[in-house]
């Protein structure tokens, strides 16, 4: 089985930063291709970014110039970088493996959601 577990996640002043992490294990564990949601209060779970294998990155539009994405394979760890965080930045923070769904057209989450790491920007 796979596990991917988020952390890093906690309270942080508006305009502050605060890194996520997204750490793979089991047998079959892999950070190739890794995707990070969020859940705020009252929302949906939307999209944030996501990374590829080629280390080709994408960003909503909404976090676009203020995260970015790296990792480590030899800690097997996917890691978001959140700079000049808004309020609106408040949420249950998820990653999951990803894969391309049946079309072909755009990757979709691969596993069962864990618990997410929740962050709180506040003044």
């Amino acid at each position: 089985q796979v596990q991917l577990v988020e952390s890093g996640g906690g309270l942080v002043q508006i305009g502050r930063s605060l890194r996520l992490s997204c750490t793979a294990s089991g047998s079959s564990a892999s950070i190739n291709r890794v995707g990070w949601y969020r859940q705020a209060p009252g929302k949906e779970r939307e999209f944030v970014a996501h990374i590829l294998s080629t280390g080709t990155t994408k960003y909503a539009d909404s976090v676009a110039g203020r995260f970015t994405l790296s990792r480590d394979h030899a800690k097997n760890t996917v890691y978001l970088e959140m700079n000049s965080l808004k309020p609106e930045d408040t949420a249950v923070y998820y990653c999951n493996g990803i894969e391309l769904d049946y079309t072909g057209s755009y990757y979709i989450p691969k596993y069962d959601w864990g618990q997410g790491t929740q962050v709180i920007v506040s003044s």
